[in-house]
């Protein structure tokens, strides 16, 4: 993660606005899935909540992770937590938060397709036109490139920004200007605090308790 970028915070109304949105788009489609599968840990709210649009009571989950290997420190996608379902000869839908790089999406649509489903589809709340990857549903697509902090991930990514700020932050309001400053994250202090405080506490961290 570079020391800066741009960045934005997707609120809860947005989450729940655009899985409404996806889920039109899937019914007026004709599709009816008889499973949806999320791709954990971003897909996990998303896809329940189209569940719940859908009126699917079916609802299961794969979990893909990134980690790092070799000297160039190279990004790669593992499946860490397979499908235990059997989904052969079902329609499945494929569920997650964003359509970034593609590697998510190839890595679960590859795994997915060995259970041989009668149908499979995709979809997702935001598509990245940076992707490499095609989706079949996206509530939103994305032209210009930044990072979405999900309701879901504030503490993991804005930690992750304050851990990264150089020199660190001495108190909470400079932590809120400098996130502001270097990777355009408007949040109020009293949303900062609680992330500032476990950062602050940690060893080696980059704020001052």
């Amino acid at each position: 993660m570079p020391r800066t970028m741009r960045c934005e915070l997707v609120s809860w109304s947005e989450v729940q606005r655009l899985c409404q949105r996806l889920s039109t788009l899937i019914r007026e489609s004709g599709y009816r899935p008889d499973i949806v599968i999320a791709i954990g840990r971003g897909g996990y709210v998303p896809a329940r909540l189209v569940c719940d649009y859908l009126d699917i009571m079916a609802l299961t989950s794969i979990k893909i992770e990134h980690y790092l290997s070799g000297s160039d420190k190279q990004k790669q996608a593992i499946i860490r937590y397979p499908l235990h379902t059997d989904i052969k000869r079902q329609r499945v839908l494929l569920v997650d938060d964003v359509n970034d790089s593609g590697d998510t999406l190839q890595i679960a649509t590859k795994h997915l397709q060995t259970f041989q489903p009668d149908e499979f589809r995709t979809a997702v709340m935001h598509h990245k036109i940076t992707t490499t990857s095609a989706v079949d549903y996206y509530a939103r697509k994305v032209i210009k490139w930044r990072w979405l902090i999900y309701p879901w991930a504030m503490i993991e990514d804005i930690g992750e920004f304050l851990r990264r700020l150089s020199p660190p932050a001495r108190t909470l309001m400079e932590a809120q200007k400098r996130l502001a400053e270097q990777f355009g994250i408007e949040i109020s202090q009293q949303r900062l605090k609680v992330i500032y405080e476990m950062v602050a506490s940690k060893p080696n961290s980059n704020c001052s308790s």
